[in-house]
């Protein structure tokens, strides 16, 4: 009795069990799909603020959050060994352009008054060197001297004369002051150390670092005092004129989407429609999640990134990088 009632209730389980089946896979069938969604998020262009030069921060002017416009100064850092760079490139300018000075002023009067008298002193030594020798040459011919005594003459007539032209020599030079060649390297000695000064200014205006464009800081990364090198960032800054909104779209849903064409979207975080333009249609890679038709169709959908602008800029203004963005296909 007890294994016919078992049996009974057993048989009646089985029965409940499979009209709920049925009743489930009957809703399941004559229940309305749900319309499908496409997600997407906004994103901001970001640029990084960093300085050239290494240098310890010595004030920032802003905090996270903080909207700023185009050439603002975001921080200044402190470059003690710049500034000592710059005083030696200045120092070499002054003595590259002391020495062209020279070179395109020539000697000093002084000098050349020098030179002019040791010219005129060797010309008067000459007078008397050729009077001698004409002398001793008469009488050479005569037979009176002899040809020692005529050479040793000869000898301090043609030395005096070499004496007389290097001294004016040297008067000639003092007057036209350095040549050519010597007047081109100075004046290039000059740019060179012009430029050296340039270039160190260029590293001082490093330590001021400005806002680049308009834009948020989303994130400050070192702390007052702290040191930073060469090229390390030092603030984030959301230039929030140019905003994007990015969807993984499958490839199913990419008809009607098409760059160029303009798409309606819903942002939850303004409770508000807005009006998009795709610009760019991209496969998003190998690596990106495939999902599997039925088995007898033999294929896999893949997915692609889809890239659109705001119609109208201002109604993302106040939109920030990460809010949710959702597309109907």
């Amino acid at each position: 009795m007890k294994l016919k009632n078992s049996s009974v209730v057993a048989m009646v389980f089985a029965a409940i069990i499979l009209v709920a089946m049925v009743v489930v896979i009957a809703v399941g069938l004559f229940l309305p799909e749900r319309a499908e969604t496409i997600q997407g998020e906004v994103e901001t262009t970001d640029y990084r603020v960093s300085s050239k030069v290494p240098g310890r921060i010595l004030e920032i002017r802003v905090q996270e959050g903080d909207v700023v416009r185009k050439g603002d100064t975001l921080a200044i850092l402190e470059a003690p060994d710049v500034s000592a760079k710059l005083d030696q490139a200045t120092a070499l300018y002054e003595a590259a352009q002391a020495l062209e000075n020279k070179a395109h002023n020539g000697a000093q009067k002084e000098q050349i008054q020098g030179a002019y008298e040791m010219w005129q002193k060797a010309k008067a030594g000459l007078e008397v060197a050729e009077k001698s020798y004409n002398r001793v040459a008469n009488l050479f011919k005569n037979g009176v001297v002899s040809a020692q005594k005529h050479d040793e003459v000869k000898a301090q007539y043609d030395a005096m004369v070499a004496t007389e032209k290097a001294a004016q020599a040297q008067y000639e030079m003092a007057v036209n002051g350095a040549r050519v060649e010597d007047k081109h390297a100075a004046e290039a000695k000059v740019r060179q150390a012009k430029g050296a000064v340039k270039e160190v200014n260029s590293y001082i205006n490093e330590t001021v670092l400005l806002a680049m464009a308009d834009g948020e800081v989303t994130e400050i990364f070192p702390e007052l005092g702290e040191l930073v090198g060469s090229g390390a960032p030092i603030m984030n800054v959301a230039m929030t004129g140019k905003v994007s909104v990015i969807f993984n779209v499958r490839e199913d849903y990419l008809p009607g989407i098409t760059v160029g064409n303009e798409i309606e979207a819903y942002v939850p975080a303004f409770d508000k429609n807005v009006k998009l333009r795709v610009s760019r249609i991209k496969n998003v890679g190998n690596f990106a999640v495939w999902k599997a038709t039925k088995a007898s169709d033999g294929y896999d959908l893949k997915m692609f990134e889809v890239r659109a602008l705001p119609v109208d800029a201002s109604e993302f203004e106040s939109m920030r990088s990460g809010m949710s963005v959702i597309m109907k296909p």
